[in-house]
């Protein structure tokens, strides 16, 4: 190989690009460490559902500063952005987080919130996705209850569905009840209570409605209903508040569920 001039130009070139190789690595190591290409700003873009917005609603500066403080290692090049990620989806009220880099010195963040649509018991709250979440809240919402928080979806779009039929009567729901055999309750803002059991649920409170301005709200006009019960399929049965007369009414056919 040494009396081979074209085999020892190879090694050479060979021997010069590995040194070369050598020195950038050494450098990237240098560079990927401070003080070079430090973080000079952290951009901060709210959104909500698929609208942006201008302020967050509930995450504090402190809180985004402590973070910043805290949370954020290394420089432009070396940040941990899923770490980072991570840190911010831990804050209270924070749902998603999406973190990306800005050349050459800047970290843009992308926050969304949960929008709080009810409480899920007394140990958390519900948002508009259905989703449980746990915060420190005093909130006027609804109350969601089911037998497992994987139900919290289901009572989620039931409610959105329940409230859209009730709508012309203007009563909404104070509280919506899923029981463990998965029969529908609805507790109204004016006191009163709705069986709806488990079946054709939808198409007994829309019954509801048709006829509560032509009867059910001339049984009493001086306090609101206590209870219906709804699981009837030609009727329901009705219970005044307890300070005035018993009054049921009901349809021959047998109660359903």
């Amino acid at each position: 190989m040494w009396n081979n001039p074209y085999a020892l130009n190879l090694l050479s070139k060979l021997l010069c690009g590995m040194v070369a190789i050598a020195v950038l690595y050494a450098i990237s190591l240098q560079l990927i460490k401070p003080p070079f290409f430090p973080i000079k700003e952290i951009n901060i873009n709210v959104v909500r559902g698929e609208a942006r917005s201008m302020a967050l609603q509930n995450v504090t500066n402190e809180q985004i500063a402590k973070l910043v403080r805290n949370e954020i290692n290394g420089n432009f090049i070396s940040v941990n952005l899923a770490a980072v990620r991570e840190a911010f989806v831990k804050l209270p009220w924070v749902r998603e987080a999406k973190i990306t880099r800005e050349w050459p010195h800047g970290l843009n963040v992308t926050l969304e919130e949960h929008r709080a649509l009810a409480y899920w018991g007394s140990q958390a709250l519900v948002n508009t996705y259905g989703e449980v979440f746990r915060v420190s809240a005093e909130i006027d919402l609804p109350v969601f209850t089911g037998p497992n928080e994987a139900s919290a979806h289901e009572v989620t779009r039931q409610y959105q569905r329940f409230n859209q039929i009730l709508a012309p009567l203007q009563q909404k729901i104070s509280e919506l009840n899923l029981t463990s055999r998965y029969a529908w309750r609805i507790q109204l803002d004016t006191g009163t209570i709705l069986e709806l059991g488990r079946n054709e649920t939808e198409e007994r409170l829309a019954r509801y409605v048709s006829v509560f301005n032509h009867s059910i709200a001339w049984l009493n006009q001086q306090e609101p209903l206590a209870y219906v019960d709804l699981r009837y399929p030609n009727g329901f049965a009705i219970r005044m508040p307890d300070t005035t007369p018993h009054v049921p009414r009901k349809s021959d056919a047998r109660r359903e569920t």
